[in-house]
């Protein structure tokens, strides 16, 4: 396997070098979803995009679990890695091949045949249900490829390869820019194309990915087989609560939002806007806690626990630098930035405030997923979890909602910021005198017997 050992080496130009490329897919992935949103609203109207933004927020819940069960991969596959357990590498790497195949297969099957249920219950506007219904199918009908090309992705980062992975997202966003105008619009298929342009995109992007790994032999692929029970309760062990993460996480903003709404359209859409901006600033700081999850569960796997400390205090000062020149940046030119988004004066406003003040907690949020991502890399999901439950419902959306009580919709913000200084500090203490790094994922008598 031509891939990068992480146990060895220069820990702070490897956690630079291993998180920059995933900054750059984050980017494409964002920039997919952002040039999809504008063919969709030109060629097909405010109904089309919000057809396609409810289905997309149901796609995106009903996957969080199965998308929980493949973010485990940087953990086990990582640390069989740092083993150098070969045999160990290949069955669990079936596991995963075999358990979410299965479980795309149901959930694609459930959700097509779910779908107009589904956006019933979400209270859909029956203007824009039937577009919504046509492309939530068309989705479900494409499912494994949306889950096989981010699988794809996330077992080469877990075997150190931050970079192939550009690839094969880069086609996806090329092909689906040029598919859609021409299913769309073009061909006439309206909502319809657009579905389609997303699914072949996917498609593309996952056989592309697949052919890559296998002709330079970069994964230890093997022909599907059964996977051992072991296995597959080790996977699903830690998957369970890594999908409930996810699912927190979203109900939250949900949460959040409805503090948000309380304050009137003018608040809604600059938060709106501000949040589109917040997706980017905080790819840096996201794309540190993948790199760390995946560099720490290499070390844990081969035992240097001096690394793993190294590899956090690097990754804290990484996102000390990068957080605050973008916080400065985020300061100068907040208005600029709302102002790509909305016009409306009220809605700039606070979405400028908003961010002025919310900027410099930035780097707080950033130790959160460092931290969060070196335990995560020993298979403590559901400290993770816990830790998850703390930061959305004991903190974020209370402090929020109280703050705005009592500072008006600035106090959003004021909110916010303090659940991110708050929460960073339980996640340290709980790095420092938490029994996390006693954890094992694996039986000896798993990795050893080779079956």
């Amino acid at each position: 396997m031509n891939t990068n050992d992480l146990t060895s080496g220069n820990i702070l130009k490897q956690l630079v070098f291993f998180s920059a490329p995933i900054v750059l897919t984050n980017l494409l992935q964002v920039s997919y979803q952002f040039i999809d949103s504008i063919w969709v609203g030109n060629l097909l109207g405010s109904s089309g995009l919000g057809a396609v933004a409810v289905s997309s927020t149901v796609i995106f819940t009903v996957l969080s679990f199965i998308i929980g069960i493949n973010n485990t991969t940087l953990t086990i596959l990582s640390q069989q890695k740092g083993k150098d357990d070969e045999q160990g590498l290949q069955n669990y790497l079936n596991a995963f091949v075999v358990l979410l195949f299965v479980l795309g297969i149901i959930v694609g099957i459930i959700g097509y045949t779910s779908s107009r249920w589904t956006l019933e219950l979400l209270g859909t506007p029956s203007t824009m249900i039937e577009e919504a219904e046509q492309y939530l199918q068309i989705n479900f009908i494409g499912i494994i490829f949306l889950l096989g090309y981010n699988f794809i992705g996330s077992v080469l980062r877990s075997l150190g390869d931050s970079v192939t992975p550009i690839k094969f997202v880069t086609l996806a966003v090329i092909l689906n820019a040029i598919l859609d105008p021409i299913l769309i619009s073009t061909l006439s298929l309206g909502i319809n194309g657009a579905a389609w342009a997303t699914v072949l995109s996917q498609a593309a992007a996952f056989f592309y990915g697949l052919y890559l790994v296998i002709k330079r032999k970069l994964v230890p692929f093997s022909t599907p087989k059964l996977p051992s029970f072991e296995e597959i309760s080790v996977i699903v062990k830690l998957g369970i609560p890594s999908g409930l993460q996810m699912m927190v996480i979203a109900a939250g903003v949900m949460a959040i939002m409805s503090v948000v709404t309380s304050h009137g359209e003018a608040v809604v859409a600059g938060f709106g806007a501000a949040q589109r901006l917040d997706s980017i600033i905080m790819l840096p700081a996201m794309a540190l806690g993948t790199a760390v999850n995946s560099m720490a569960g290499q070390n844990i796997g081969a035992n240097q626990w001096d690394r793993v400390h190294k590899i956090t205090l690097y990754g804290f000062i990484i996102n000390l630098l990068i957080m605050v020149l973008i916080a400065v940046v985020v300061v100068i030119f907040a208005r600029y930035g709302i102002q790509l988004f909305i016009g409306d004066d009220r809605a700039v406003s606070f979405g400028t405030e908003y961010l002025v003040i919310i900027a410099f907690f930035y780097p707080f949020l950033g130790i959160n997923f460092i931290l969060n991502g070196v335990v995560r890399a020993t298979g403590a999901m559901m400290q993770v979890l816990v830790l998850n439950i703390i930061s959305f419902w004991v903190l974020r959306y209370p402090l929020t909602y109280l703050f705005s009580h009592q500072f008006g919709e600035r106090g959003i913000a004021y909110g916010m910021g303090a659940s991110f200084v708050i929460s960073s500090i339980i996640a340290y203490l709980y790095y420092k005198y938490g029994k996390w790094d006693e954890l094992k994922v694996f039986n000896e008598k798993t990795t050893e017997k080779g079956s």
